[in-house]
């Protein structure tokens, strides 16, 4: 695998040759492409940043010359070259390539590329926060409703921005219990989620009939600010504690109730039911009580009331769990213990009686 990736580097090195020397000519703009990038990207079906990397790896081969033969040798790859290639760019007359060429010979091309970004600012510190100031400018985030009335998000946030994003999400996004098969994509998604309610429960007006609180069959969903209709189980989770304006509607859809904003359990009694679990109740679940909700076990729907001996802590995930997924809970002398829903797989065998 080395010889082939050796041979593979020796050809990407030829093919920056000759898109540098093709960026040179007007044919990318005679073709109705917007730059060399462009016309390279889509023609040799490459990534913007992979079309990128050959251009600047073949109009900088003079500069980096010791680098080429250092890939030639194998003491470097083309993902270093490229770096090398970019450092050259951006420093111009302050390039060193020996420094750095001793250094690419000891690390990984991502250790090298963060290396790299040091040196940079290291000879020009304010070129360095210029570039970094354009990545702040750059920012954006756009949210847009699917069909199905998911929430699309596509952004990208400067650097000083997404590490404080990340910081955020990384202690929330580790898999809680034994039972947590979720992929990173679905923690970070939870994540965000749960740090979008900051450890508290949300802030949100729900407008429902009294069937759909009720769950009850032939009602329709219920229905809130930038979401298409939700289930009554979903409904019935967000009253289960949280901050909930009421608007009840009855059969002609008409307002019978407008309830003001009530924390369903506050003050004392989720202090007190924070110090008695201190955690998330689900069984080998440790997330701490101020990211969790309280739980009604018995649905206050249902009458049942909003006393300690009635609720429990659930992180959000496992409140989702409870309500939309259909697992059930059972407070015993030993504890809470989880009962997963019913599997059905196939018709049952039939009956030989």
């Amino acid at each position: 695998m080395v010889e082939v990736q050796r041979q593979i580097d020796v050809l990407l090195l030829e093919h920056s040759r000759l898109a540098a020397e093709f960026a040179r000519t007007d044919h990318w703009d005679d073709e109705g492409s917007n730059t060399a990038i462009d016309w390279i990207r889509f023609n040799c079906n490459l990534t913007e940043k992979a079309a990128g990397d050959r251009i600047a790896v073949g109009s900088r081969q003079a500069e980096i010359a010791a680098s080429v033969k250092a890939m030639e040798s194998g003491e470097i790859g083309f993902s270093h070259l490229a770096v090398m290639a970019r450092t050259s760019i951006a420093t111009g007359p302050r390039f060193d390539e020996g420094r750095l060429l001793e250094l690419a010979r000891k690390v990984s091309p991502g250790k090298f590329y963060y290396e790299s970004l040091h040196y940079r600012h290291s000879v020009d510190a304010k070129a360095y926060a210029a570039e970094q100031a354009d990545l702040v400018e750059n920012r954006h985030l756009s949210l847009s409703r699917g069909e199905d009335g998911g929430l699309l998000i596509n952004g990208v946030l400067d650097p000083v921005g997404g590490a404080a994003v990340r910081t955020a999400l990384e202690p929330l996004a580790r898999r809680t219990a034994w039972d947590d098969d979720r992929n990173v994509e679905k923690r970070y998604a939870d994540a965000l989620v749960e740090l979008a309610c900051g450890g508290r429960p949300g802030n949100l007006q729900v407008t429902a009939s009294i069937e759909t609180v009720k769950g009850l069959a032939g009602a329709v969903g219920g229905e809130m600010e930038f979401s298409l209709p939700v289930s009554s189980t979903t409904v019935q989770r967000i009253a289960c504690d949280c901050s909930v304006m009421r608007v009840l509607l009855d059969q002609e859809s008409v307002v019978v109730d407008v309830g003001r904003s009530k924390r369903v359990i506050s003050g004392p009694a989720r202090r007190a039911l924070m110090a008695r679990d201190g955690h998330c109740q689900w069984p080998d679940c440790e997330r701490p009580a101020s990211k969790c909700d309280g739980h009604h076990l018995v649905h206050w729907i249902n009458a049942g009331r909003t006393e300690l001996g009635n609720l429990i802590l659930l992180c959000h995930r496992h409140h989702w769990l409870v309500h939309e997924g259909g697992w059930q809970l059972v407070k015993t002398q030993e504890g809470v213990r989880a009962i997963a829903p019913t599997r059905v797989f196939g018709p049952a065998p039939p009956s030989t009686g």
